[in-house]
């Protein structure tokens, strides 16, 4: 269920960075108009622009329209990917445990050995893959970005000032890749338990004396 909170919240997560741009006229008059830049799941905010096309605000200021800096799609996607294989595996391994568990504790099965190598991946595959523990879209990271001030902003003549820029989703989904980290661990060394290297075969009985 973690694992699909972690992978849920961050692939469905959306977001939007918002200034308020205020014009001063010749006359002593002001234009207030919203700009808005839209993100998500990937996270390439440098592909993000913002709306309506900042062009044709104050007299031309901005020559080109404006882009969001930053592209976290590639640790995002390594995020929702290990979240992903771990929800897989966790309905395969329920499904042997509940309808092939005979097999499992049969004598010479190799699958209480296999089992810990597999059940380890989605521990030891964050790690060795980014720090810390939980690699995805950083909050900070995003957060950082998206806090960056609108460029061209030539003042006095023109103002821009920021809008809310709510991220909680972003940060639900790294706390349930924490947890789900966690429990994977903690399910290692119960799946470690079931294995001979902990816990060794018991000894044949022993054969009836002959006549």
């Amino acid at each position: 269920f973690f694992s699909i909170f972690a992978f849920a919240t961050c692939g469905g997560f959306e977001g939007s960075v918002t200034f308020s741009v205020t014009c001063a006229g010749g006359d002593n008059a002001t234009r207030v108009t919203n700009v808005t830049a839209a993100y998500g799941y990937p996270f390439r905010l440098n592909q993000a622009v913002f709306q309506p096309s900042l062009t044709h605000l104050c007299n031309h200021t901005w020559p080109r329209d404006v882009h969001l800096v930053g592209d976290f799609s590639s640790a995002s996607r390594f995020f929702v990917g290990v979240a992903v294989g771990a929800f897989l595996y966790s309905l395969g391994a329920l499904g042997l445990y509940l309808g092939y568990l005979h097999l499992y504790r049969c004598a010479g099965s190799h699958l209480p050995l296999l089992d810990p190598r597999t059940c380890c991946s989605p521990v030891s595959v964050p790690l060795s893959g980014s720090a810390p523990p939980v690699p995805g879209p950083r909050r900070g990271h995003v957060r950082r970005a998206a806090a960056a001030p609108l460029p061209h902003c030539p003042a006095p003549g023109v103002t821009c000032a920021r809008a809310a820029t709510p991220m909680g989703g972003l940060g639900a989904s790294v706390a349930f890749g924490f947890l789900n980290l966690l429990l994977w661990a903690g399910g290692s060394w119960f799946v470690y338990k079931e294995t001979p290297l902990h816990r060794p075969a018991p000894p044949p009985e022993p054969s009836p004396a002959p006549m």
